[in-house]
């Protein structure tokens, strides 16, 4: 590596850090339960920005304006995937103490859990590249983790290896659990999003040569 490409690795990672302090800093802000999803979205978007190579990003007001914008929107998704999660447990909860007599639903508790773990997967990146409306946010999110089986894999990886990794430097969890986890997740959803839009457009000629 080289000092050009070194200087560019260690100017991303303080970048990193930085938003990672507005994440957790933001999230207080909102009280916890009301800022974590407006400034995860938040977080999502400015990375988003970042791999995008719009110029001139400035960090703390590019975030605080996605965090205002976005609260309202981003509390909502929370509160129904909050809600969905405590449906999940209620249920599974309830299965498990009834002695094996419910037993017959498990496989649809078990694909709607599926279900769930792979879009709240893909929901941050589907936010901060996407704009629509309220409930497309989840179809869209779903509908691109079906679809898209080695993305949705390689995310859980990043999820799963980077929490094993600050659970042995704990250190690190200021600096960097959620901006590590946004980057790399975004880097994969753009990848996926492309070759969604690339199959689009070439459906979209065939369509127009037919």
């Amino acid at each position: 590596m080289n000092w050009e490409n070194f200087n560019r690795v260690a100017i991303r990672m303080m970048e990193l850090a930085y938003i990672n302090i507005l994440w957790i800093f933001f999230t207080l802000v909102g009280l916890g339960i009301f800022g974590f999803f407006p400034a995860t979205t938040a977080m999502f978007g400015v990375i988003r920005k970042q791999l995008s190579k719009e110029e001139d990003i400035k960090i703390f007001h590019t975030f605080w304006t996605l965090f205002r914008q976005d609260f309202m929107k981003a509390n909502g998704l929370g509160l129904i995937f909050a809600a969905i999660a405590y449906f999940l447990y209620f249920d599974i909860s309830f299965i498990h103490l009834n002695n094996g007599r419910f037993d017959f639903l498990l496989p649809v508790i078990s694909f709607i859990l599926i279900s769930y773990i792979v879009t709240i997967l893909f929901i941050f990146p589907v936010f901060a590249y996407f704009d629509l409306k309220f409930l497309h946010y989840i179809k869209q999110a779903f509908l691109i983790a079906i679809t898209s089986p080695i993305e949705v894999v390689a995310i859980g990886v990043v999820v799963g290896a980077t929490y094993f990794l600050i659970s042995l430097f704990p250190g690190a969890i200021p600096l960097f659990s959620g901006s590590i986890i946004a980057y790399l997740t975004t880097l994969i959803g753009l990848r996926a999003f492309r070759r969604i839009e690339r199959k689009k457009f070439a459906q979209q000629d065939n369509k127009t040569i037919l």
